[in-house]
Formats: C-alpha cells, structure tokens, sequence
C-alpha cells in the first residue's frame, strides 16, 4: 500500500485548507465514518463540520471548562450551536493529559504517567498528541465507536495542522490505540 503524505513547512493556521481538503479525500476514497476535529475557539470545528458535517459522524472537542480561566469556555454557545445546525456534535469534557495529574504536578514538582505520555506523543508533534486525545475523550462519551478507524484533526496552538487515522479505544484501553496513518503533519 502506498500514500501521500502531506508535511508542512510551518504549524498553525495557514494549513488548515489543506487538512481539510486531506480529510475530505480520505472521506471520499475509504470507509472511514467518524471524524473528531479538536478546535478551541469554534472556528476550525466550524470549517469542518460545514464541509463533512451531514457526510460523516463529525465530533468537534473543545477546551475543557477553565482551561484558560475559571468558570469560562473558549468556544462561545452561538458557534457550538451552528456547528450542531451541521449535524456535527460538539464535546466538551476532561482533556485526558489535562487531569488531577497536571493539577499535581504544579502542586508537588513531580512527574506523572500521563504527562509522559503526553510529552512521548510530543515528540510526533502536539497535532499527534491532541488527535489521540480527542479520539480517546470521543469513544469515553461514547460519541464514536470503540475500535473502528477514526479521522482525527487537530493543530499547534489554532487551526489545523495534523491529519491522523486511528484505530479509536477509550482512555481506560489506551495501549489498544493504534495511529495507522499520518496523512498530514508539520515537520518539525
């Protein structure tokens, strides 16, 4: 089997076309039915749930509640509601590398085994951590199936910058998912 890969010279926003169009050709030629978009502020999930959203099982992930301040949320209600007017769904819950163990380590200097995993996955780029993130808070709320192939998109900082395939598991099986393709990345 032979594909494209896709990498891009820069993270962030100026990508964002192109993941897309990467995502709506992985629709068109395969069997994927799930797509999971990270998007904080409401803008790329919007992009994408208006292109795929009716096509495909879309699932936008936002920022968890206070992730930048208390008792707030980046995505404001009027977008989550036009991204569901796309039959898209929006989810909003615990960023699993975001968790007690984040709030512990500030709080005690000690090293955890979900922020290793979390800097591990670093390692591919933060697109490929936040893609198998967002598929694992996915299936945990049962918003896409266990152990199908899920597209996953998601960026550096905004936008899109990172297209992945993976074989979708709950956080609690996370040695069962399995990254199959990387059809775009930056190259770090």
């Amino acid at each position: 089997m032979q594909k494209t890969v896709t990498y891009f010279k820069n993270t962030g926003t100026e990508n964002t076309s192109q993941c897309l169009n990467i995502v709506e050709n992985i629709i068109k030629d395969s069997d994927c039915r799930h797509l999971v978009v990270a998007s904080t502020t409401g803008s790329t999930g919007l992009l994408f749930a208006e292109a795929v959203g009716k096509k495909i099982n879309t699932v936008i992930i936002t920022h968890s509640y206070g992730f930048k301040e208390p008792n707030t949320i980046e995505m404001p209600q009027s977008v989550m509601e036009k991204i569901r007017s796309y039959s898209a769904k929006v989810y909003t819950g615990t960023m699993i590398t975001h968790n007690l163990e984040t709030s512990l380590a500030k709080s005690f200097s000690g090293v955890y085994p979900t922020l290793l995993v979390a800097q591990t996955l670093r390692r591919l780029g933060e697109g490929i951590k936040v893609c198998c993130e967002i598929v694992m808070m996915s299936a945990d709320a049962g918003l896409i199936p266990e152990g199908e192939e899920v597209i996953a998109v998601a960026g550096t900082a905004r936008g899109a910058d990172t297209v992945t395939i993976i074989r979708s598991a709950v956080s609690k099986r996370f040695l069962s998912l399995k990254v199959l393709e990387i059809p775009a990345k930056p190259r770090l």
